[in-house]
């Protein structure tokens, strides 16, 4: 049985997905508390696999799957990452903090490490590739994810309620991507559009 907060069908707003209709299995919980995080993902109904599977399969046009959170790695297991792939024919993607170790089978990993954050630092993040590293952005120095291995980098301005701030993070962002040209900039379009 798996915590679920939510499955929707939406397109990804973020990173190197962006505009791909994809199936969200939102899983509830984190083991961080950022202090800027806007996910009400406390709330959860157990589910089997099989109601997951069910779910999942009433967009059967959507090629992804993204795990989702709070933190997917809490819950997660190599059951549950083989039978959507097997039961479902989509490909696996997950977002997560980095903290725990993943299961295999997972098409696509966006890690998004929590360190620099008031409450993103309760853990560590021992993740050390990759297929996308998006970090959420308010200036912090990028040398801390040097280490980190990954075929895609994004900068992500970090949301704030406070519409200087937010514009603020957004200068920060787009200064630090054209000093760094490894980096792309990611934007929440999902925010932008007005849409889960």
């Amino acid at each position: 049985m798996y915590p679920v907060n939510e499955i929707f069908h939406s397109l990804q707003g973020e990173g190197y997905h962006t505009g791909t209709a994809s199936v969200f299995i939102r899983l509830s919980g984190c083991n961080l508390r950022c202090d800027f995080c806007d996910t009400d993902h406390e709330h959860s109904t157990l589910m089997s696999l099989p109601e997951i599977v069910e779910k999942v399969n009433q967009y059967p046009l959507a090629p992804l799957i993204v795990l989702t959170g709070g933190e997917p790695s809490l819950w997660i297991d190599d059951t549950l990452v083989s039978g959507l792939k097997t039961l479902t024919g989509k490909r696996i993607a997950i977002e997560t903090n980095g903290t725990r170790p993943l299961p295999q089978g997972i098409d696509w990993v966006t890690l998004s490490p929590k360190g620099a954050f008031t409450g993103g630092d309760i853990q560590p993040c021992v993740l050390t590739q990759c297929d996308e590293l998006k970090v959420v952005f308010t200036g912090q120095n990028l040398a801390q994810y040097d280490h980190i291995k990954s075929t895609h980098r994004f900068l992500q301005p970090c949301y704030s309620a406070d519409a200087r701030q937010r514009k603020a993070n957004m200068a920060a962002t787009v200064a630090a991507v054209l000093a760094h040209p490894a980096w792309r900039l990611s934007l929440q379009t999902h925010r932008i559009l007005q849409i889960p």
